[in-house]
């Protein structure tokens, strides 16, 4: 405001003053000139708001915003010493119920002493899955710090999803089920199958220094499929698939992202993309979440490679898009590099460090304005070569192979590849093109299903005591999603879990376990 616009405001109030008090009468043509005093301040009033709805800012600071911005208290602002801070929440409360069965897979009491109890894992609970914080600090058009932690990953005994019998489930027994009422070790735990881990990322992305790349640095997901890498927020589903959550791991390393195809140069999610990075690899596949926040353990990285590709990507074609990725390399205790395989025997085990590898392939179309729209399909195939860790995988009931002593476990087992993938399909009313005709509360539902199969049951084989058999689990999916706005949302899945059987062997017997569920996810996310 300035100066003579206050000294009128002044000048009004003690003539009102001092008209009100002593009653004194203002001639009509000075009436005249303070009510074109009067419109001159509105007309500069509506002036000031026009500019502030354009977004102009105020040439100068009066004491009065200063004073705001160091305000403390609520509904202050919120204000960093240098960049620009965005913070981000992700809260999954899930409610689920499985179907009651106290034998495991591995339970066969009759034949062979194995007892797999399975107890703790049909139990119907709450369950706090995510509270995933995450905090994004834009240091300058460069340089971006990203930080997330989740102490949800901080609890344990859950049983996992879809199937309660583990992501990978394992015989446990010391003696190969040999001795009578020997138990499996159990299988409950973190959904990822790992340790509890609370630093989830933690990297620094450097960009717009090389036009169309990025490079990254720190603790983050290797770019190894699709499921598996994309925000939890944005899960079709409750839970991944199998194959999604084995790609749910993150790992310390280097990553350079090129894409082109986009608005600009500085566009990182253009139609044509690829990864490649190294990683430390410290960990093993087949037990995803046990790599992070940890050292290396030998002097080899995994090397990582992925590509991506959008032929179609518009409203009217919909959205077509394509990839392909890679990571491998030696796992294991630092040792000599062995290229075969001495024979098993009670003293003289396989050589620790092996060459392991993980590969995915994808696809997924969203339908466009042309048919179908707001129809989605998509599905994604994987494989895992790796060795299983040490100690948990007996070589079974009892025929161990030829030179083994009776008791001995598959302490240093040869690698083995298990492989699977998923197909999926879904409908989002609100997305689709009658939706001004269809009635508002059908508008935030969605309907989706998933049919996936996956070898995650690994069991030694009979024959050759170094080799390991993977079987099949096969779960079928039904999808119900209530969006309330964005990424919050309720989600109701039923999982139909078929186990693999093998009752012809009769040197070896599963149990068939029941153990569909019914899971409950309500997610709040910005």
């Amino acid at each position: 405001m300035q100066n003579w616009m206050k000294a009128v405001l002044v000048a009004l109030l003690c003539l009102g003053y001092v008209a009100g008090a002593a009653d004194v009468v203002v001639p009509a043509s000075e009436w005249e000139a303070i009510k074109a005093k009067l419109g001159e301040m509105d007309r500069l009033k509506q002036q000031v708001n026009d500019m502030q709805a354009k977004g102009a800012e105020p040439a100068t600071t009066s004491m009065v915003d200063t004073a705001m911005d160091s305000k403390y208290g609520p509904n202050a602002n919120v204000t960093t010493k240098t960049g620009k801070l965005t913070v981000g929440l992700l809260t999954q409360i899930w409610y689920y119920n499985i179907q009651r069965d106290n034998r495991g897979f591995f339970s066969d009491t009759n034949g062979n002493g194995i007892q797999d109890n399975n107890l703790a894992n049909d139990i119907n609970s709450f369950r706090i899955r995510r509270t995933e914080l995450k905090f994004t600090m834009d240091f300058s058009e460069c340089i971006t710090s990203v930080l997330m932690f989740d102490p949800a990953r901080e609890v344990g005994g859950f049983p996992s999803f879809p199937s309660n019998q583990g992501l990978f489930k394992k015989t446990g027994t010391a003696d190969g089920g040999l001795a009578t009422s020997a138990a499996v070790a159990g299988q409950i735990g973190n959904v990822a199958g790992g340790p509890p881990r609370l630093l989830q990322d933690a990297y620094i992305n450097y960009h717009g220094a090389i036009p169309y790349h990025d490079i990254q640095i720190g603790q983050f997901k290797p770019w190894v499929g699709e499921e598996g890498i994309r925000s939890s927020a944005e899960l079709d589903f409750a839970e991944r698939s199998i194959l999604g959550q084995c790609g749910d791991n993150r790992d310390m390393g280097a990553s350079i992202h090129g894409s082109w195809w986009g608005k600009d140069c500085n566009d990182r999610d253009g139609r044509l993309q690829y990864w490649a990075g190294v990683f430390d690899g410290s960990g093993n596949f087949y037990n995803p979440g046990n790599q992070q926040n940890r050292s290396d353990n030998n002097q080899s990285k995994d090397i990582n490679g992925r590509i991506l590709v959008r032929p179609l990507w518009d409203d009217c074609a919909g959205k077509l898009e394509m990839g392909a990725s890679f990571i491998g390399g030696r796992h294991g205790a630092q040792n000599i590099d062995v290229s075969g395989y001495a024979a098993v025997t009670a003293t003289t085990p396989i050589q620790p460090q092996v060459y392991a590898y993980k590969a995915n392939v994808w696809a997924s179309y969203k339908f466009g304005n042309w048919f179908a729209k707001g129809l989605w399909v998509k599905g994604e195939y994987g494989c895992i070569r790796d060795r299983a860790e040490g100690s948990i995988i007996a070589f079974g009931n009892g025929n161990l192979g030829a030179g083994a002593a009776a008791g001995l476990t598959q302490t240093s087992m040869r690698p083995f590849t298990s492989q699977g993938g998923y197909v999926a399909a879904g409908y989002r009313f609100g997305e689709a093109g009658w939706v001004e005709c269809m009635p508002c509360w059908l508008k935030s539902f969605e309907l989706a299903g998933r049919y996936e199969q996956f070898q995650n049951i690994q069991v030694s084989n009979q024959a050759e005591a170094t080799k390991t058999n993977t079987l099949s689990t096969h779960v079928a999916t039904a999808g119900l999603n209530y969006y309330f706005s964005g990424n919050t949302k309720i989600q109701m899945n039923y999982n139909y879990v078929d186990l693999p059987t093998e009752k012809t062997n009769t040197g070896r017997f599963f149990h068939d376990t029941q153990n569909n569920s019914f899971v409950i996810n309500f997610q709040v996310a910005f």
